[in-house]
Protein backbone atom coordinates (compact mmCIF):
# COMPACT_ATOMS: atom_id res chain seq x y z
CA UNK A 1 0.00 0.00 0.00
CA UNK A 2 1.41 3.47 -0.89
CA UNK A 3 1.16 6.73 0.97
CA UNK A 4 -1.22 7.79 -2.03
CA UNK A 5 -3.67 5.19 -1.29
CA UNK A 6 -3.87 6.70 2.25
CA UNK A 7 -4.34 10.31 0.94
CA UNK A 8 -7.12 8.99 -1.58
CA UNK A 9 -9.39 7.15 0.80
CA UNK A 10 -8.76 9.98 3.16
CA UNK A 11 -9.37 12.86 0.87
CA UNK A 12 -12.93 10.85 -0.77
CA UNK A 13 -14.07 11.35 3.17
CA UNK A 14 -12.74 14.36 4.25
CA UNK A 15 -16.31 16.05 3.74
CA UNK A 16 -17.71 13.67 5.91
CA UNK A 17 -14.85 13.17 8.44
CA UNK A 18 -14.98 17.15 9.42
CA UNK A 19 -18.73 16.95 9.69
CA UNK A 20 -18.40 14.68 12.48
CA UNK A 21 -15.33 16.47 13.68
CA UNK A 22 -17.49 19.52 13.94
CA UNK A 23 -21.04 18.60 15.28
CA UNK A 24 -18.82 16.95 18.01
CA UNK A 25 -16.55 19.94 18.62
CA UNK A 26 -18.86 23.08 16.87
CA UNK A 27 -15.54 24.60 16.39
CA UNK A 28 -14.17 24.76 12.34
CA UNK A 29 -10.78 25.07 13.67
CA UNK A 30 -10.06 22.77 15.92
CA UNK A 31 -12.22 20.45 13.61
CA UNK A 32 -9.03 21.29 10.80
CA UNK A 33 -6.54 20.41 14.09
CA UNK A 34 -8.44 16.81 14.12
CA UNK A 35 -8.22 16.20 10.58
CA UNK A 36 -4.59 16.81 10.09
CA UNK A 37 -3.85 14.81 13.61
CA UNK A 38 -6.09 11.87 12.30
CA UNK A 39 -4.50 11.69 9.14
CA UNK A 40 -1.07 11.80 10.49
CA UNK A 41 -1.68 8.86 12.77
CA UNK A 42 -4.01 7.10 9.26
CA UNK A 43 -0.89 7.62 7.38
CA UNK A 44 0.61 4.79 9.52
CA UNK A 45 -1.94 2.56 9.46
CA UNK A 46 -1.52 -1.16 7.15
CA UNK A 47 -4.34 -0.73 5.05
CA UNK A 48 -4.42 -4.39 4.67
CA UNK A 49 -5.36 -4.90 7.88
CA UNK A 50 -8.40 -2.23 7.52
CA UNK A 51 -11.96 -3.83 5.98
CA UNK A 52 -13.92 -0.94 6.05
CA UNK A 53 -12.30 2.49 5.54
CA UNK A 54 -15.30 4.73 6.27
CA UNK A 55 -16.38 3.29 9.85
CA UNK A 56 -12.61 2.52 9.99
CA UNK A 57 -11.65 6.68 9.87
CA UNK A 58 -15.03 7.40 11.65
CA UNK A 59 -13.97 5.87 14.31
CA UNK A 60 -10.78 7.46 14.50
CA UNK A 61 -11.67 11.27 13.55
CA UNK A 62 -14.32 10.49 17.08
CA UNK A 63 -11.64 9.25 19.24
CA UNK A 64 -9.79 12.38 18.42
CA UNK A 65 -12.61 14.74 18.65
CA UNK A 66 -13.57 13.60 21.93
CA UNK A 67 -9.71 14.47 22.95
CA UNK A 68 -9.99 17.42 21.76
CA UNK A 69 -13.28 17.98 23.68
CA UNK A 70 -11.70 17.31 27.26
CA UNK A 71 -8.87 19.19 26.48
CA UNK A 72 -10.82 22.04 25.80
CA UNK A 73 -12.73 21.51 28.78
CA UNK A 74 -11.56 24.16 31.20
CA UNK A 75 -11.53 26.72 28.32
CA UNK A 76 -15.10 26.70 28.23
CA UNK A 77 -15.44 26.74 32.00
CA UNK A 78 -13.35 30.23 31.98
CA UNK A 79 -15.20 31.75 29.29
CA UNK A 80 -16.66 35.19 28.84
CA UNK A 81 -19.96 35.25 28.06
CA UNK A 82 -22.17 32.41 25.90
CA UNK A 83 -20.51 30.42 24.29
CA UNK A 84 -21.72 29.87 20.98
CA UNK A 85 -20.16 27.24 17.95
CA UNK A 86 -18.40 28.64 15.02
CA UNK A 87 -19.63 29.75 11.92
CA UNK A 88 -19.45 27.35 9.32
CA UNK A 89 -19.46 28.95 5.61
CA UNK A 90 -21.06 26.13 3.23
CA UNK A 91 -20.33 26.47 -0.61
CA UNK A 92 -23.34 27.42 -1.71
CA UNK A 93 -26.72 24.71 -1.22
CA UNK A 94 -24.13 22.55 -0.04
CA UNK A 95 -26.92 20.74 2.43
CA UNK A 96 -30.21 21.42 0.92
CA UNK A 97 -30.96 18.76 -0.72
CA UNK A 98 -30.19 16.60 2.65
CA UNK A 99 -32.90 17.80 5.80
CA UNK A 100 -30.85 15.61 8.24
CA UNK A 101 -27.69 17.54 7.53
CA UNK A 102 -29.28 20.45 6.67
CA UNK A 103 -30.68 20.30 10.41
CA UNK A 104 -27.85 19.01 11.91
CA UNK A 105 -25.26 21.61 11.25
CA UNK A 106 -27.63 24.45 12.53
CA UNK A 107 -26.78 26.81 15.17
CA UNK A 108 -30.14 26.23 17.05
CA UNK A 109 -29.06 22.55 16.67
CA UNK A 110 -25.40 23.00 17.85
CA UNK A 111 -26.43 25.14 20.57
CA UNK A 112 -28.63 22.01 21.86
CA UNK A 113 -25.84 19.71 21.26
CA UNK A 114 -23.78 21.77 23.87
CA UNK A 115 -26.02 20.88 26.61
CA UNK A 116 -24.87 17.15 26.16
CA UNK A 117 -22.16 14.82 27.90
CA UNK A 118 -18.79 14.77 25.35
CA UNK A 119 -20.18 11.04 24.85
CA UNK A 120 -23.95 11.88 24.36
CA UNK A 121 -22.93 14.48 21.58
CA UNK A 122 -20.83 11.96 19.73
CA UNK A 123 -23.00 9.04 20.13
CA UNK A 124 -26.02 11.43 18.60
CA UNK A 125 -24.17 12.39 15.41
CA UNK A 126 -23.38 8.81 14.74
CA UNK A 127 -25.80 7.60 14.84
CA UNK A 128 -28.89 9.91 14.33
CA UNK A 129 -26.62 12.01 11.57
CA UNK A 130 -24.76 9.61 10.11
CA UNK A 131 -26.50 6.10 11.00
CA UNK A 132 -23.66 4.47 12.02
CA UNK A 133 -24.38 1.30 13.89
CA UNK A 134 -23.64 0.68 17.70
CA UNK A 135 -20.82 -1.71 17.10
CA UNK A 136 -19.23 0.81 15.53
CA UNK A 137 -19.99 3.67 17.51
CA UNK A 138 -18.78 1.67 20.98
CA UNK A 139 -15.76 1.45 19.18
CA UNK A 140 -15.66 5.06 18.56
CA UNK A 141 -16.35 6.35 22.08
CA UNK A 142 -14.87 3.42 23.81
CA UNK A 143 -18.07 1.97 25.47
CA UNK A 144 -20.19 -1.37 25.52
CA UNK A 145 -22.77 -1.87 23.15
CA UNK A 146 -25.70 -1.78 25.38
CA UNK A 147 -23.82 1.41 27.33
CA UNK A 148 -24.45 3.11 23.90
CA UNK A 149 -27.88 2.45 23.08
CA UNK A 150 -28.52 3.67 26.64
CA UNK A 151 -27.00 6.87 25.84
CA UNK A 152 -28.17 7.06 22.61
CA UNK A 153 -31.64 7.19 23.45
CA UNK A 154 -30.74 9.36 26.86
CA UNK A 155 -29.34 11.77 24.12
CA UNK A 156 -32.53 11.64 21.43
CA UNK A 157 -34.53 12.35 23.88
CA UNK A 158 -32.99 14.97 25.46
CA UNK A 159 -32.14 16.93 22.22
CA UNK A 160 -35.90 16.04 21.62
CA UNK A 161 -37.03 17.81 24.82
CA UNK A 162 -35.19 20.92 24.27
CA UNK A 163 -35.76 21.21 20.04
CA UNK A 164 -38.22 23.46 19.06
CA UNK A 165 -41.51 22.15 17.91
CA UNK A 166 -41.84 23.84 14.96
CA UNK A 167 -40.19 23.66 11.69
CA UNK A 168 -37.70 26.01 10.67
CA UNK A 169 -38.41 27.80 7.67
CA UNK A 170 -37.86 26.69 4.46
CA UNK A 171 -35.01 28.72 2.19
CA UNK A 172 -36.88 30.49 0.30
CA UNK A 173 -38.96 31.99 3.27
CA UNK A 174 -35.38 32.70 5.40
CA UNK A 175 -33.77 34.21 2.78
CA UNK A 176 -36.95 36.97 2.07
CA UNK A 177 -37.18 37.22 5.69
CA UNK A 178 -33.23 37.94 6.01
CA UNK A 179 -33.11 40.70 3.31
CA UNK A 180 -36.68 42.22 4.77
CA UNK A 181 -34.13 42.75 8.23
CA UNK A 182 -31.94 43.83 6.66
CA UNK A 183 -33.63 46.69 4.65
CA UNK A 184 -35.12 47.38 8.19
CA UNK A 185 -31.93 47.56 10.13
CA UNK A 186 -30.04 49.59 7.34
CA UNK A 187 -32.70 52.10 6.86
CA UNK A 188 -33.34 52.36 10.53
CA UNK A 189 -36.96 51.11 10.24
CA UNK A 190 -38.23 49.96 13.72
CA UNK A 191 -41.56 49.29 12.92
CA UNK A 192 -40.81 46.80 10.13
CA UNK A 193 -38.12 45.28 12.48
CA UNK A 194 -40.37 44.86 14.97
CA UNK A 195 -42.71 43.28 12.83
CA UNK A 196 -40.26 40.56 11.84
CA UNK A 197 -39.48 39.47 15.00
CA UNK A 198 -41.07 36.94 17.53
CA UNK A 199 -42.12 38.70 20.82
CA UNK A 200 -39.57 36.19 22.44
CA UNK A 201 -37.25 37.03 20.36
CA UNK A 202 -33.52 36.67 21.07
CA UNK A 203 -30.16 38.13 20.71
CA UNK A 204 -27.04 35.70 22.01
CA UNK A 205 -23.91 37.38 21.51
CA UNK A 206 -20.53 35.76 21.74
CA UNK A 207 -17.65 38.04 22.07
CA UNK A 208 -15.43 35.81 24.48
CA UNK A 209 -14.58 39.31 26.47
CA UNK A 210 -12.35 40.21 23.51
CA UNK A 211 -14.73 42.87 21.93
CA UNK A 212 -17.90 44.48 23.14
CA UNK A 213 -20.76 42.52 23.01
CA UNK A 214 -23.67 41.67 25.39
CA UNK A 215 -22.64 39.48 28.40
CA UNK A 216 -25.92 38.21 29.01
CA UNK A 217 -28.30 37.24 25.98
CA UNK A 218 -30.58 39.85 25.56
CA UNK A 219 -34.85 38.65 25.37
CA UNK A 220 -37.99 40.70 23.77
CA UNK A 221 -38.43 41.90 20.55
CA UNK A 222 -38.21 45.47 21.69
CA UNK A 223 -34.69 45.21 23.85
CA UNK A 224 -33.48 43.19 20.57
CA UNK A 225 -34.44 45.93 18.33
CA UNK A 226 -32.74 48.00 20.43
CA UNK A 227 -29.52 46.19 19.47
CA UNK A 228 -30.11 45.86 16.15
CA UNK A 229 -30.69 49.48 15.36
CA UNK A 230 -27.26 50.73 17.04
CA UNK A 231 -25.27 47.52 15.44
CA UNK A 232 -26.42 47.80 12.11
CA UNK A 233 -28.42 51.36 11.68
CA UNK A 234 -26.40 53.72 14.06
CA UNK A 235 -23.24 51.62 13.29
CA UNK A 236 -23.18 52.33 9.60
CA UNK A 237 -23.40 55.81 9.66
CA UNK A 238 -20.63 56.32 12.26
CA UNK A 239 -18.00 53.89 10.39
CA UNK A 240 -17.29 52.20 7.83
CA UNK A 241 -18.85 48.92 8.32
CA UNK A 242 -19.87 46.90 5.69
CA UNK A 243 -22.46 44.47 5.44
CA UNK A 244 -22.86 41.10 3.20
CA UNK A 245 -24.83 38.18 3.28
CA UNK A 246 -23.37 34.34 3.16
CA UNK A 247 -24.64 31.23 4.04
CA UNK A 248 -23.42 30.05 7.02
CA UNK A 249 -24.79 26.72 8.90
CA UNK A 250 -27.48 26.36 6.08
CA UNK A 251 -28.74 29.69 6.95
CA UNK A 252 -28.38 32.89 5.91
CA UNK A 253 -26.54 34.58 7.24
CA UNK A 254 -25.05 38.42 8.19
CA UNK A 255 -21.38 38.96 7.94
CA UNK A 256 -20.15 42.39 8.82
CA UNK A 257 -16.97 44.00 7.85
CA UNK A 258 -15.02 46.87 9.07
CA UNK A 259 -12.64 47.78 6.39
CA UNK A 260 -11.09 44.74 5.31
CA UNK A 261 -11.26 43.12 9.09
CA UNK A 262 -14.18 40.65 9.25
CA UNK A 263 -16.55 42.29 12.80
CA UNK A 264 -18.67 39.71 13.33
CA UNK A 265 -21.31 36.92 11.42
CA UNK A 266 -24.68 36.88 12.50
CA UNK A 267 -27.06 33.88 11.86
CA UNK A 268 -30.69 33.89 12.00
CA UNK A 269 -33.44 32.05 13.58
CA UNK A 270 -37.05 32.01 11.69
CA UNK A 271 -39.94 30.11 12.87
CA UNK A 272 -43.19 30.45 11.92
CA UNK A 273 -42.62 33.36 9.63
CA UNK A 274 -40.77 35.58 12.79
CA UNK A 275 -37.25 35.85 13.30
CA UNK A 276 -36.94 34.11 17.16
CA UNK A 277 -33.03 33.72 17.47
CA UNK A 278 -30.08 35.35 16.67
CA UNK A 279 -26.23 34.31 16.99
CA UNK A 280 -23.73 37.21 17.01
CA UNK A 281 -20.12 35.43 16.79
CA UNK A 282 -18.00 38.18 17.69
CA UNK A 283 -14.91 36.35 19.31
CA UNK A 284 -12.37 37.14 16.77
CA UNK A 285 -10.87 33.73 17.65
CA UNK A 286 -13.87 31.91 16.22
CA UNK A 287 -13.61 34.15 12.86
CA UNK A 288 -10.18 33.24 11.70
CA UNK A 289 -11.44 30.65 9.33
CA UNK A 290 -15.19 31.99 8.78
CA UNK A 291 -14.15 32.94 5.59
CA UNK A 292 -13.30 29.72 4.07
CA UNK A 293 -15.96 27.75 2.42
CA UNK A 294 -16.44 24.44 3.85
CA UNK A 295 -17.86 21.21 2.36
CA UNK A 296 -20.06 19.21 4.61
CA UNK A 297 -21.56 15.51 3.90
CA UNK A 298 -23.06 12.16 5.59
Amino acid sequence: MTTDEHAERFTLLRPLLFTIAYEILGSATESDDVLQDSYLRWADVDLATVRDTKPYLARLVTRQSLNAVRASTRRREDYVGPWLPEPLLLDENDASADAVLAESVSMAMLVVLETLTPDERAVFVLREVFGFNHHDIASAVGKSVVTVRQVAHRARKHVQARRKCFEPADPTTAARITEQFMTAAATGDLAGLLSLLAPGATWTADSGGKTTAARRPVVGAEKVAAVLMDLFHRGRRTSNLRIEMANCNNTPAIVAYRGDRLEGVFLVEIVDGKITNFYAIRNPDKLVTATVPRRISR
